[in-house]
């Protein structure tokens, strides 16, 4: 296919496609979808070999959350049966990362539910950044607190934090119907404010809320405008209690061909399969492997996922390998221009704004009138809420 080879050139070139080539991606029929993994499988293992980078995450406060986001359990008036707890204590949220490292993660996710920290809740996760950081040598830590102000994500790089998640989710023009308490520009604004400070962006998606390819593709373009050096996508988990309940647009094969063209528009970046795989990707998980070269173990922030233990098995029988705590997850050339791609000809965009993402990951040729693709039966039984793990007595899934 034509297309496919173009696309492998431009990846390992780190050239841009264009709008027409990410969506004929999308656009693909079944038939091809094993032909769409091999090619972007091609970049991804020319950027990141066969290995895995593990993240776990550590939700520091749960539900509660003031704002409207409709995909979000912890929303404003979400009636789903979710765990509701106020901060952990840095020991509590430390023991919690540790479980998570035990089972290979190299970073930990610190999240809170909430519009945007106070600076008394910096000076807490501060705090916790550094017991985890002395009791777990070498180990990666992301914060994901919502909208920052002016100064916050100094104070959390001064406290060691390496990374902010702040996700874009959508496309600016729907943005405004997934969530009316903060707007998209607000998100950018803090993915701003992220990169300024010196930490590493991470800044991604969520699928399945009933979007178009062509919001898809938007998203993913931005994304690649601000420069993040990881990028989670997240398939939408539809809990019970939220609006989006009974959105169940996913297939395993349009999955597998969102995760390509993110590939194929971000090559050389860190795509993380983030929320949502096991309940939309299922038995074909193994396959989203050669796409992405990241995920999370175990547990998300309020639903479960997959045994640890199953992901490790699922990924050596892939014929991956788990990225070492001494390996560096990105190619050498966005390590050299200080975490990011910077302003290289064909690249991923200029350093003006990039970030990570927010409390989002519990859920990120053809034409512009593709047909939609038929919807996934509901799969209610694989959605858990969360019962383990931060905030409860009993042990966590890593």
């Amino acid at each position: 296919m034509d297309l496919l080879n173009t696309l492998v050139d431009k990846g390992l070139r780190r050239e841009l496609p264009t709008r027409e080539e990410a969506l004929a991606v999308l656009a693909t029929s079944d038939d091809d979808v094993l032909d769409v993994v091999a090619a972007a499988g091609k970049v991804r293992r020319h950027w990141f070999g066969r290995r895995v980078k593990l993240n776990y995450l550590v939700n520091l406060k749960s539900g509660l959350c003031p704002e409207d986001c409709s995909y979000c359990s912890q929303r404003l008036g979400s009636t789903a049966g979710i765990l509701k707890y106020t901060w952990l204590k840095p020991d509590e949220a430390s023991r919690a990362a540790a479980a998570g490292l035990a089972g290979g993660a190299k970073r930990v996710c610190l999240v809170a539910s909430g519009r945007g920290p106070t600076d008394r809740d910096v000076d807490r996760v501060s705090e916790t950044i550094k017991t985890i950081k002395d009791q777990n040598e070498g180990v990666e830590v992301c914060a994901c607190l919502g909208l920052l102000s002016d100064g916050q994500a100094e104070r959390l790089r001064e406290a060691g934090a390496d990374a902010y998640n702040h996700n874009l989710n959508t496309s600016e023009s729907t943005y405004g119907d997934i969530t009316t308490t903060h707007t998209y520009a607000d998100r950018v604004d803090t993915v701003s404010k992220a990169h300024a400070a010196g930490l590493s962006a991470c800044s991604g998606l969520i699928a399945g809320m009933g979007e178009s390819d062509e919001d898809l593709v938007d998203v993913v373009f931005s994304l690649r405008a601000l420069d993040p050096d990881s990028v989670p996508v997240n398939f939408l988990i539809p809990v019970e209690g939220t609006p989006l309940a009974k959105e169940w647009n996913l297939t395993p094969q349009r999955c597998l061909r969102i995760l390509a063209m993110v590939r194929f528009v971000c090559p050389d970046v860190e795509v993380r399969i983030a929320g949502g795989r096991e309940v939309h990707l299922r038995t074909m998980q193994p396959l989203a492997l050669h796409l992405a070269n990241s995920i999370f173990l175990g547990d998300y922030l309020t639903t479960e996922g997959q045994a640890g233990r199953a992901d490790l098995e699922m990924i050596a029988d892939a014929g991956f390998e788990v990225e070492g705590a001494g390996e560096v997850t990105l190619p050498e050339h966005r390590v050299a221009a200080g975490g990011g791609c910077g302003s290289h000809e064909g690249g991923c965009g200029s350093h003006e704004s990039a970030g990570c993402g927010s409390h989002d990951g519990d859920g990120v040729c053809g034409t512009a009138a593709a047909a939609a693709p038929a919807a996934s039966e509901p799969r209610t039984d694989l959605v858990a809420v969360r019962r383990r793990g931060a905030g409860t007595d009993l042990a966590p899934n890593a």
